[in-house]
């Protein structure tokens, strides 16, 4: 099976979760992406979603699914996402399509996360993915410097040789060559570096499921 077959199979097997009647929070992302597709199959089984992203939003928006804003949204039962690396107790690297401080405040509010993945982001040891840092444009070097420090290598992003801007208006600073064997204690220390409104670690409050595209079907694994 190729990518796109494994991330859509996972998408499918997702809808399964989604409360009837209820608002889904809604992650970002191509995985995500074939999530939402599939959402609009039964769009008038739910109330709406909670968008991640500009982006989700307006994918949501296209497919006729109502967008609410988090700040008139007390609960929901599950938030969907995809991720960029998960280990086997849960703990995810989030953050590759520039949405990770908005996906962390919706999957704050849900109940349950269930990640969707494709088998290869799988990974006993987080850290070959570039760890991605949200930062208020301001201190990116001070926060670059303390990054490094830390034993990675900060990079910034950029998209078409400008520093990519988030919907928040911050910027990306890519930590490179980490081996991280304390996420939880790493996610605390990068989060208390003054300048960073969050850290792509997904780690105090991982996944509660991943389903997990794999070339024997989707596997459910639950933390």
């Amino acid at each position: 099976m190729t990518q796109d077959e494994l991330k859509l199979a996972v998408a499918k097997a997702a809808i399964h979760y989604v409360v009837e009647g209820s608002i889904v929070g809604v992650g970002t992302g191509s995985t995500a992406n074939f999530f939402i597709d599939e959402l609009a199959s039964i769009k008038h089984k739910i109330k709406g979603a909670v968008a991640s992203s500009e982006a989700t939003a307006a994918r949501l928006r296209a497919h006729g699914i109502s967008v609410f804003d988090l700040n008139d949204v007390s609960s929901m039962p599950v938030y969907i996402d995809g991720a960029d690396e998960i280990t086997p107790q849960g703990a995810m690297i989030k953050g590759g399509g520039a949405a990770l401080t908005r996906e962390k405040i919706v999957a704050s509010v849900a109940d349950k996360f269930i990640c969707i993945a494709d088998g290869s982001k799988l990974v006993d040891l987080l850290g070959k993915f570039p760890l991605p840092v949200e930062v208020i444009p301001m201190a990116q070097s001070v926060v670059m410097r303390k990054l490094n420090a830390i034993g990675g290598e900060a990079r910034l992003r950029l998209k078409d040789g400008q520093p990519l801007l988030t919907d928040n208006g911050n910027v990306i600073i890519d930590v490179h060559g980490l081996q991280i064997a304390d996420p939880v204690a790493m996610e605390a220390e990068m989060n208390n570096i003054v300048g960073v409104v969050t850290v792509g670690l997904f780690a105090k409050q991982g996944a509660n499921v991943c389903l997990l595209g794999t070339s024997e079907g989707v596997k459910s694994l639950t933390f």
